[in-house]
């Protein structure tokens, strides 16, 4: 997650409380995902962003995961998600950031 995406979740969590923000990751790869979740929840891992040290424990979840794909218009989704499930690793990127939310996450 880069710095500039990093400062605008801390803003929303200091402006709206951390208990009324969720995260929506759509990176391709698991990894990415992985670091991405950790980020807004236990802290930037890499010690270089306005995360570093920032436990905000924010709910986190990747788009193709179902507590997301539920949640939202099947239409819209098919339209703006379905295409990249047939090509993404999805079971791989969904156990990456659940147990990074079940870890981390105060909001889940």
């Amino acid at each position: 997650m880069d710095l500039e995406n990093q400062r605008r979740v801390k803003e929303a969590a200091d402006k709206y409380g951390v208990e009324n923000v969720v995260v929506i990751l759509g990176g391709a790869e698991a990894e990415a995902a992985g670091l991405a979740a950790e980020t807004v929840t236990n802290g930037d891992p890499t010690f270089a962003g306005p995360l570093t040290n920032v436990q905000l424990g924010l709910a986190v979840y990747h788009a193709v995961e179902p507590e997301f794909k539920d949640f939202v218009d099947p239409d819209v989704y098919d339209e703006q998600i379905g295409m990249m499930e047939m090509i993404l690793d999805v079971d791989e990127i969904i156990e990456e950031v659940s147990s990074i939310r079940e870890e981390f996450s105060k909001f889940a």
